[in-house]
């Protein structure tokens, strides 16, 4: 071995020497079994005639077989390529000189063939090709990405950066892309697009072909289509095939509605798709005004549906709208609880004097303290001197009289009368209303009360006839509710609320007719579901206070109240209304609640049933029919485990 390694080293040293004076090169057959690294690195100088520089770090044992011979340029090549299977590089400076140094500190050897190179890129982000390129070059190499300026920065070989920047630039050229724009003239941009997509993320996912880019113009009712050639021609074939008229034939279609009243609806479609020029064929009988044009709409409220006729692009919007709008609403339950407390007071004292001649036909003097029960006086006398007795002249309360009746003299006649009266009102009303999100609802509970409006006598022309009559107006006295509730986004409710209360108040002093009490709240609030708010109130605490008496004989001391007549009045009310609204949200909350205002009306009627009807033993009592079936709710099969919890 020794041998033919020393017989290589001189046909290499001839070899230069022939080549230096112009002599054919002859060939070289290396082979090599285990040898040294640094020993094969001087038969490599020897050949070449050139300098080579061994790091410290380079050491190997390497093995090269051959069974052609080869030239020197080749055996050099060879050499590069061994240095490169054990981790060594093999860097030439500007000097000629030829340095071997491992891969790792290749980048930092300052060597001829080991570059550092920049590439800006146009169309493609740097960072997604660094995962790409990565793999591609050899560990010694450094790839990474500078973003700001859109760079990928390669250190490595001459060849391995001309290749990397070879690769760069055939990817980068994939986003300046042809871009397409098909017009449609059947279908809708929107929906050709939704399609395209979708069945572009399913291949994507799949591992098919390359993404596409799928846009919709909506004004002009187009698709832009950006991708890879061959895709593109897949894409408009399909675009071509959705672009057809559809299926039902003409531009006719039948919507039912299943939520929204039809009628409303064509008139807010008409407003939205506006019309065109010519006429199009008028609705039958009955139907909602067509949209004039090429666009006609009309309402079956027979059926509750939508007869559109129009092209395929603006029905395919329309049906979108109606989509969204036909849809089931919420309802509110709105419980108002209306309070009313008051109490009166009333307490009154006084006396009253009557002196009357002798032969009791003519009054001498009297006093009459209307808040003292003093008007009955001179009636209270007749009925003493004889006459028939006017009960009606007693006032209310306690009166005592005292006095001097007689026929041969003056009489006299004093009467005493107090009165302490209470009097108390609680009053509670919860009118309920269930309306749908968005719609106005009213509730009224009353009755009609007749009021003198006027009195009229006609005269008859011929006989003196006469004919008295009287015109009468009925006014509602009750309770009224009207509400439009509003469902915001989570479980609020906006509440326009228009409240009224009536009612018949008592006799009011110098009033001609019937006196009603009215109290009125207008008002628009912000309520929670299920919570309740104050709507508003009145505080009224009134106090009255009368005295009569008379003159200069009531200022007597100790005397005095004998001549006059005392009145005081206290009353004192508390009025509050509030809300409470509850969101229905589906069947389940609509059937509790009706079960449970159901349940409470048959509980009544049960309680009432105990007793039988009197005088018809044999009649029943109305009851309510049962719930039906399937507004009952299943009663629980298992019992809850003892520590609470419900069994699974």
């Amino acid at each position: 071995m020794n041998d033919l390694r020393a017989w290589l080293l001189c046909a290499a040293v001839a070899a230069c020497l022939a080549g230096a004076r112009g002599e054919a090169q002859p060939q070289l057959t290396p082979n090599y079994r285990d040898a040294d690294i640094r020993m094969v690195a001087d038969q490599v100088q020897q050949v070449i005639g050139r300098p080579i520089i061994i790091d410290p770090r380079v050491r190997a044992q390497v093995t090269v077989l051959s069974n052609a011979p080869m030239s020197p340029d080749a055996f050099y090549r060879l050499f590069l390529s061994t240095l490169e299977v054990h981790g060594y590089q093999a860097l030439e400076d500007s000097g000629g000189n030829i340095q071997i140094v491992p891969d790792a500190n290749a980048r930092f050897g300052g060597g001829d063939n080991y570059v550092t190179q920049a590439i800006v890129l146009d169309n493609i982000g740097a960072p997604n090709l660094v995962a790409i390129l990565r793999p591609l070059l050899p560990q010694s190499a450094h790839l990474a990405s500078h973003q700001s300026s859109n760079a990928l920065i390669i250190a490595d070989t001459p060849a391995n950066v001309r290749r990397m920047l070879d690769l760069v630039r055939r990817i980068d050229v994939a986003g300046t892309q042809e871009v397409e724009v098909i017009p449609l003239e059947n279908a809708s941009a929107d929906e050709v697009v939704r399609t395209l997509s979708a069945l572009n993320q399913a291949a994507q996912a799949a591992g098919g072909a390359p993404a596409i880019q799928v846009i919709a113009d909506v004004r002009t009712n187009s698709v832009l289509l950006a991708g890879a050639g061959l895709v593109r021609v897949q894409m408009r074939a399909l675009i071509a095939h959705l672009d057809t008229p559809s299926a039902q034939g003409g531009d006719t279609r039948v919507q039912y509605l299943n939520y929204a009243d039809a009628e409303d609806l064509a008139t807010k479609l008409q407003a939205q798709f506006g019309s065109g020029g010519g006429a199009g064929p008028a609705p039958p009988e009955g139907g909602a005004p067509a949209i004039s044009g090429p666009v006609t709409i009309w309402a079956d409220a027979g059926t509750n549906a939508l007869v559109i006729n129009a092209p395929e692009r603006i029905r395919q919007d329309m049906l979108a709208i109606i989509n969204q709008i036909d849809i089931p609403r919420l309802q509110v339950l709105v419980d108002a609880i209306i309070v009313e407390l008051s109490e009166e007071k009333t307490a009154q004292l006084g006396v009253t004097w009557l002196s009357a001649n002798d032969q009791g036909d003519s009054v001498l003097g009297v006093t009459n303290f209307s808040n003292a029960g003093g008007g009955g006086i001179l009636g209270l006398a007749g009925s003493a001197a004889g006459d028939t007795p006017n009960l009606s002249a007693i006032a209310e309360g306690i009166t005592v009289g005292v006095g001097r009746i007689t026929e041969g003299g003056t009489s006299w006649a004093a009467l005493l009368n107090a009165l302490r009266g209470d009097g108390e009102t609680n009053v509670i009303s919860t009118p309920q209303i269930v309306t749908l999100d968005n719609e106005e609802a009213e509730i009224r509970v009353g009755r009609e009360v007749p009021f003198l409006t006027g009195q009229f006598t006609n005269t008859g022309a011929n006989q003196g006839s006469v004919n008295p009559f009287q015109t009468i107006q009925r006014e509602e006295v009750g309770t009224r509710l009207k509400i439009t509730p509003q469902i915001n986004e989570g479980s609020g409710v906006k509440l326009v609320i228009d409240q009224e209360t009536s009612s018949l108040s008592t006799s009011v002093e110098g009033a001609a007719d019937l006196v009603t009490n009215t109290r009125t709240i207008t008002t628009t609030v912000f309520v929670n579901d299920g919570e309740v708010l104050v709507l508003g109130g009145l505080i009224d605490d009134q106090l009255f206070e009368t005295e009569r008496r008379v003159p200069g004989l009531s200022r007597i001391p100790g005397l005095g109240w004998l001549f006059r007549g005392r009145k005081t009045d206290r009353k004192k009310s508390n009025l509050m209304v509030f809300i409470r609204p509850t969101i229905l949200r589906d069947a389940t909350d609509a059937r509790f609640q009706t079960n449970s205002k159901y349940r409470y009306i048959q509980d009544l009627q049960r309680e009432l049933a105990q007793d039988r009807v009197r005088l018809m033993r044999d009649v029943d009592r109305p009851m309510l029919p049962p719930l039906p079936e399937s507004l009952v709710e299943p009663a629980p099969t298992d019992p809850p485990a003892a520590d609470g919890n419900q069994p699974r």
